[in-house]
């Protein structure tokens, strides 16, 4: 006897309407728990998503380009109930006749960093009809398959459909320029188009000029990078935060001579460890004590009310070659600045690769963007909403300061704080960084 189950999309956190990049498997095919099924692509990173169950794939529902939420179903299953392939899985809900299933998250036998380990199944005993003409393959569609995978993802990072771009290789093959030939077509058109009519001042918007439109060619000779899908989401994000938040920054420094002492001490005793204590992870844990003793800078706004959290995590700016992604470190009040170093390692290392995960960079209560090891003196970091401070921090530099007698080399950390004015007082931002001078100055107030 078999048993057909339908599988669906699991829960991939806030995410919705995510694209279908890859399908790993088809009809036929024999599976075991865990086996990637597909591919889908967040705002910020891959998801493979892995089977929950073992078996054979009898049919494929989704097909590459569909967009997806938590609850849809993807592919139907066959599971031979003499078999031994069910001793991984977990129980499959009774779904009674007449009602509809509902998704129900079931864990996987055990965990893997690179796909997710809950999924959803969803019963199905009644005949399934054939698949429908809206699941077979467009004649567009079948041939977008004559590009590689490379230029496949090109296409994706700039936004386009490539079953649309015209192909001029050899059989039909599409190739880079055509892509980019593409996209200049689509760029002309959209630049010619009318501009938008802006509101008036009377209605409370902004009043903007229509962005201007160059033909920098004209003046020499140029290059088409398309942004990549991280950084057209990050800018659309960071516009956003910038109008409608009123971000103020204020500015400090830190004496961190000692800090930095014992920082280097402790990676001299540890260097044989595989963990290396940076000056950011002290910040993180600094900013977590700085955080409960200024509750308004832990918050966020929901409409007319501020939700103050009473948990501390705290997300750091990471620097990856397709732009800037903010991993986010839980609890790190109750962390130390070992298992900080260690996690923050871990979470940049994924974010360079494109293998965080959605959850892995949701939970923010407050941000970090440090400049440390490249240089700089202050700037005004955009805060990352819905939380309402972000700390920025730059390279350290010796300066002469002076002790009451005379003047002293001291080791001296830049500081700056921007915030959000309808949450947060000029008065709150400026105590906020004293003391988080003070911690940094004698790590030892952290435990008071």
């Amino acid at each position: 006897m078999t048993n057909k189950t339908t599988i669906l999309v699991p829960d991939i956190g806030d995410f919705k309407e995510v694209p279908v990049i890859e399908i790993l498997v088809k009809p036929g095919d024999e599976i075991k728990v865990e086996d990637a099924l597909v591919t889908l692509e967040s705002d910020k990173a891959t998801i493979d998503v892995p089977a929950p169950i073992a078996g054979i794939i009898r049919e494929i529902i989704i097909k590459m380009g569909d967009t997806v939420s938590a609850g849809t179903p993807m592919m139907v299953i066959e599971i031979p109930q003499d078999s031994d392939s069910q001793s991984g899985s977990p129980d499959i809900p009774e779904v009674k006749p007449g009602k509809q299933a509902e998704a129900v998250p079931l864990e996987a036998s055990s965990s893997k960093s690179e796909t997710m380990t809950s999924s959803f199944v969803q019963a199905d005993e009644r005949p399934r009809s054939p698949v429908a003409p809206e699941n077979v393959p467009s004649s567009a569609e079948v041939r977008s398959a004559h590009a590689g995978p490379s230029l496949r993802k090109f296409a994706r990072e700039l936004g386009i459909d490539i079953a649309k771009v015209p192909a001029t290789g050899p059989r039909g093959r599409i190739q880079r320029e055509d892509i980019l030939a593409y996209v200049k077509g689509v760029t002309t058109q959209t630049s010619s188009a009318p501009a938008p009519t802006t509101a008036t001042p009377e209605t409370g918007t902004l009043n903007l000029l229509p962005w201007p439109k160059v033909d920098f060619a004209r003046f020499g000779p140029v290059n088409l990078k398309p942004l990549s899908r991280i950084k057209k989401i990050a800018g659309a994000n960071l516009s956003r935060n910038w109008a409608m938040i009123p971000h103020v920054t204020n500015q400090d420094e830190a004496d961190i001579t000692e800090l930095e002492s014992f920082r280097q001490r402790l990676n001299l005793e540890g260097k044989k460890s595989d963990v290396k204590i940076s000056m950011l992870a002290f910040l993180i844990k600094a900013c977590a004590s700085v955080l409960k003793k200024f509750p308004n800078f832990n918050a966020s706004l929901d409409g007319d009310n501020l939700v103050i959290k009473d948990y501390f995590n705290i997300g750091f700016a990471a620097d990856t070659p397709n732009g800037l992604m903010v991993p986010v470190i839980r609890d790190v009040d109750k962390k130390g600045i070992f298992d900080i170093a260690r996690e923050m390692s871990e979470l940049a290392r994924l974010a360079r690769e494109g293998a965080l995960k959605p959850d892995q960079m949701q939970g923010g209560c407050f941000s970090i963007s440090s400049l440390g090891g490249i240089g700089g003196t202050f700037f005004t970091p955009i805060i990352n909403a819905p939380e309402v401070a972000i700390l920025g921090v730059c390279k350290s530099q010796m300066k002469p300061v002076w002790d009451g007698s005379t003047f002293t080399p001291r080791l001296i950390l830049p500081l700056s704080l921007s915030w959000d004015h309808r949450v947060i007082n000029g008065a709150e931002a400026a105590r906020f960084n004293v003391h988080l001078a003070q911690l940094l100055s004698d790590m030892r107030r952290v435990l008071v």
